[in-house]
C-alpha cells in the first residue's frame, strides 16, 4: 500500500501537467515514482537530474555500463521498482540479468555499485585504485554523484512505498513473491 498517493493528470495544476507532458514526450510514459514525486515540483526536478548525469556518463561507460551500475546499486538496496526496471532493460536487450557476462570495466562498476549500497564506509581500496586506472577525477565524481542519485531514488521508492509499475510486473526477479 502506497504511503504517498500518485498525482493524477486530470486534477493536477498546470505546472504539474507541464512536467507530466515533458516526461511523456521524453520517455513515452510517466512512472509511478515520478507521479508520486510530482506532489513537489522541486523534489521532482532534483530527482530528474539523474538523467543529466546519465547523459554525461554514458560517453565513457556506455548505456550497458550505466544499466549494470544502476542495477547493482538498486539490487543491493533491495529497491523493487528500480531493480525491476533495470532487469527489464537488460531482459529486453536479450540478456539474462541472473547470469551476466561482464567485461573488466563492467565487473568493476558492478562491484563498486554494490559496495556503495552495502557500506560506503568500507569500499575496498582496490576498487578505488582500479577506478582511478579507468576514470579521471571528473568521471569518478560523476559516477559517485550518479550513485548517490540512484541510491536516493531507491530510498524514495522504498520509503514512499511507491507501487511497482504495471509494465514491470513480469520482470520481477521472483514474480511469485508478492
Amino acid at each position: 500500500m502506497s504511503y504517498i498517493s500518485m498525482t493524477e493528470y486530470e486534477t493536477a495544476s498546470a505546472a504539474v501537467k507541464a512536467e507530466y507532458d515533458g516526461q511523456a514526450a521524453k520517455h513515452g510514459r510517466i512512472t509511478n515514482m515520478k507521479r508520486t514525486l510530482l506532489h513537489s515540483i522541486p523534489a521532482f526536478k532534483a530527482y530528474m537530474e539523474w538523467y543529466t548525469l546519465f547523459d554525461l556518463i554514458e560517453p565513457f561507460i556506455g548505456k550497458r555500463g550505466l544499466w549494470l551500475f544502476s542495477y547493482s546499486i538498486s539490487a543491493e538496496n533491495d529497491c523493487l521498482i528500480c531493480s525491476t526496471f533495470f532487469r527489464k532493460i537488460l531482459i529486453d536487450c536479450g540478456e539474462n540479468p541472473d547470469s551476466l557476462t561482464l567485461s573488466e570495466q563492467e565487473h568493476l562498476l558492478w562491484g563498486f555499485g554494490r559496495e556503495i549500497a552495502k557500506n560506503p564506509h568500507k569500499i575496498p581500496q582496490e576498487i578505488y585504485d582500479k577506478l582511478a586506472e579507468f576514470y579521471d577525477e571528473e568521471q569518478r565524481v560523476l559516477l559517485i554523484a550518479f550513485a548517490g542519485l540512484m541510491a536516493a531514488t531507491n530510498l524514495f521508492n522504498t520509503v514512499a512505498k511507491v507501487p511497482l509499475d504495471e509494465i514491470l510486473q513480469n520482470y520481477r526477479k521472483d514474480k511469485n513473491n508478492g
